[in-house]
């Protein structure tokens, strides 16, 4: 819904309440009267389809509080209709033409008064009610730059143990030559004749008075009579730089630093814009990362997870020696403590060693010998919870 529409439409009398119908009476009759015009109710009617576009509109207005509170403000202050097209300017005798559109930027396009509500309008577009002094409307100022991406890949061991590289970027940079300001050597930026340095500038209609940034310096304030021959006035030009980045210990894959003022300079001497840096970590071919623990897989044989063993795995930093205790099954989990990745504390994850049970695809005629003596020494598995379901499918 457009402003214009919280001037000239009556929201209280689509729902068929009055302005001081409380919240519930208002969700009520909401609730009655849409159901009633539901196109789904009243299938091929046009007229019920536009009842039920009215109400629906009513209510998603007056059942949220803000917007109820604004609307009942602006329409106290207009009053119902009272700002229609060709009408006189705020009612008076004589008064200048006012359209609604005009006051609204054309025709409503903006809901909302552009989403800052009923008392931004009034303190960013009018000044005061007596038609003189100047509009409230502010200078736009020097431009932010915009930010800047971009993408580096680590190497697994740099990004758990932080690594400081340097990130060559071709980019738009403060141009050398003018510092920024856009003019040549030796001249200044002076105040724009049009606004006289206020950005802004201001005209009457009716008894109203408007500010919007001035179009001669684009609300800047200043501009340029001897542009930089270097960057012709922008105060900034592509040109290639390198930065050191400082990756902290445990940057993760996918995460994204953020270098405060380190993009796209300023227009004309405004603050930079940031540089973001997405991080691509390449893959271990040993180690892999769970959050802040370092993971490994460890093959061992048959007769190590029957027997037990001590085993020694490396690290990032060296080695360690792990127990693998007697009757280990495949899958297991061991942990090397303060063997992962550092925290921001000081505190340090965990290396998770998962064990393999390695069975051969091939053995020698004594080891089969072997296993044959030890499979008729070994009582079976026990596989009575299985053995049922598998008679009961023959």
């Amino acid at each position: 819904m457009s402003s214009k529409d919280w001037i000239e439409k009556d929201y209280y009398a689509a729902l068929g309440v009055d302005k001081s119908a409380s919240s519930d009476e208002i969700k009520k009759s909401y609730r009655k009267l849409a159901r009633e015009s539901h196109p789904d109710h009243n299938p091929g009617d046009p007229k019920a389809e536009e009842r039920f576009k009215a109400v629906s509109e009513a209510y998603a207005v007056l059942g949220d509080e803000k917007k109820r509170r604004e609307y009942d403000e602006m329409r106290s202050l207009f009053g119902s209709g009272a700002f229609r097209r060709n009408a006189r300017g705020a009612g008076q005798p004589g008064g200048a033409p006012f359209d609604v559109s005009d006051l609204f930027g054309g025709g409503g396009g903006d809901t909302r008064f552009g989403g800052g509500g009923f008392t931004d309008l009034f303190s960013t577009i009018f000044s005061g009610g007596g038609g003189g002094g100047g509009g409230a409307a502010r200078p736009r100022g020097p431009a932010r730059g915009r930010d800047v991406e971009a993408e580096v890949a680590l190497d697994f061991t740099d990004a758990v143990r932080g690594v400081t590289l340097p990130l060559t970027l071709r980019a738009p940079g403060v141009c050398d030559t003018c510092h920024g300001n856009g003019a040549k050597p030796g001249t200044q930026p002076v105040a724009c004749p049009v606004c006289h340095g206020a950005g802004v500038t201001t005209r009457n209609q009716g008894s109203f008075s408007f500010s919007e940034p001035c179009r001669n310096c684009q609300g800047v304030g200043t501009i340029v009579e001897e542009k930089c021959p270097e960057c012709h006035g922008t105060g900034g030009v592509t040109k290639t730089r390198t930065l050191n980045v400082r990756f902290p210990a445990g940057v993760a894959d996918g995460q994204r630093i953020r270098l405060a003022g380190r993009g796209e300079p300023g227009e004309r001497g405004g603050p930079a814009g940031d540089l973001f840096v997405h991080v691509k970590v390449r893959p271990d071919e040993l180690f892999g990362r769970t959050g802040d623990d370092l993971t490994l897989n460890v093959p061992i044989t048959y007769a190590e997870a029957v027997f037990g063993t001590d085993l020694r795995v490396p690290t990032l930093d060296g080695t360690v020696t792990l127990r693998v205790p007697p009757g280990t099954p495949s899958g297991r989990v061991l942990r090397a403590r303060g063997k992962g990745v550092v925290r921001k504390d000081g505190r340090a994850g965990d290396l998770l060693v998962t064990l393999d049970v390695v069975v051969p695809a091939k053995v020698s005629d004594e080891a089969r010998a072997a296993l044959e003596t030890f499979a008729e020494q070994t009582p079976p598995a026990a596989r009575e919870h299985l053995d049922a379901r598998v008679r009961r499918f023959g």
